[in-house]
């Protein structure tokens, strides 16, 4: 049993070094055009965030008043994990829209386009003697391309079915945070730890397929917890199991390194 845990510490003791770096307050930033998507694309995928405890940005949800527009915009898109761009026929028309997606490309964020009655195509930016700074216009447009040539996510408002759509574009979201949180491990610089890290995570990745495998067997349909044990039905049980693995991930080395610090 000693041995078992000593191993379990040695495995776990590089995430330590992650679980010391500030938590963003923001996890996911979306970025969309409020006259297009706010009362129903943006509003609700922001409200199916929240359930899965994912701590999103959405301008007309965080922001109040007092707050410094850009100072408060560029905080949430510098710490955010996982930016979202929601992209609607009038988003390209918006200076607020376009400078939100450059700032997210400026920061190498993982950047899930969401194209909402809109081909990535019709994305352009039009001068038509803006006052904007040819330099941050520029910017505009290398972003827009960049967003084109990023796979992402279509929806068509009029026919799509909108449970399943945000339980994609939750599942996408997701997916994207994991894979953001294994990569803080390229913090670590010593060769031996990284390696220790990695038995670690290939270790859990198999672990976690039981428990995904066990909970699909046994787990009613809409069944699942999120806290207090009950979640939403639109909360899907694999995005219960997927919510689950980031926080193992990151509160595992933590758990450990105190237990460390009691020993």
């Amino acid at each position: 049993m000693q041995r078992s845990l000593a191993l379990s510490k040695s495995y776990v003791r590089p995430w330590n070094q992650i679980q010391k770096l500030p938590r963003s307050s923001h996890e996911v930033f979306i970025s969309h055009r409020g006259i297009d998507t706010r009362r129903n694309l943006a509003g609700l995928l922001y409200d199916h965030l929240f359930r899965l405890r994912l701590r999103p940005f959405l301008d007309c949800r965080n922001l109040k008043p007092g707050d410094r527009l850009f100072e408060k915009i560029d905080t949430a898109v510098r710490d955010c994990k996982v930016g979202v761009a929601v992209f609607s026929p009038r988003y390209c028309e918006s200076y607020f829209c376009l400078r939100e997606l450059a700032r997210m490309m400026e920061y190498k964020k993982r950047v899930i386009p969401i194209f909402c009655d809109v081909k990535p195509s019709q994305l352009r930016f039009e001068d038509n003697g803006s006052p904007i700074p040819e330099k941050e216009i520029e910017g505009f447009r290398m972003a827009l391309e960049e967003a084109k040539y990023t796979v992402g996510l279509t929806f068509d408002t009029s026919k799509g079915n909108w449970s399943e759509f945000l339980e994609s574009a939750s599942d996408a979201i997701i997916e994207n945070l994991i894979e953001v949180d294994r990569e803080g491990l390229e913090i670590i610089k010593s060769p031996k730890q990284r390696f220790d890290a990695f038995v670690f995570t290939s270790s859990a990745d198999g672990t976690i397929k039981v428990w995904r495998r066990e909970l699909q067997n046994q787990a009613l349909p809409g069944s699942g917890f999120v806290e207090t044990g009950k979640c939403d039905d639109s909360v899907s049980r694999k995005q219960i199991v997927s919510r689950c693995i980031m926080q193992i991930l990151r509160c595992a080395g933590e758990i450990l390194g105190m237990q460390e610090e009691v020993e």
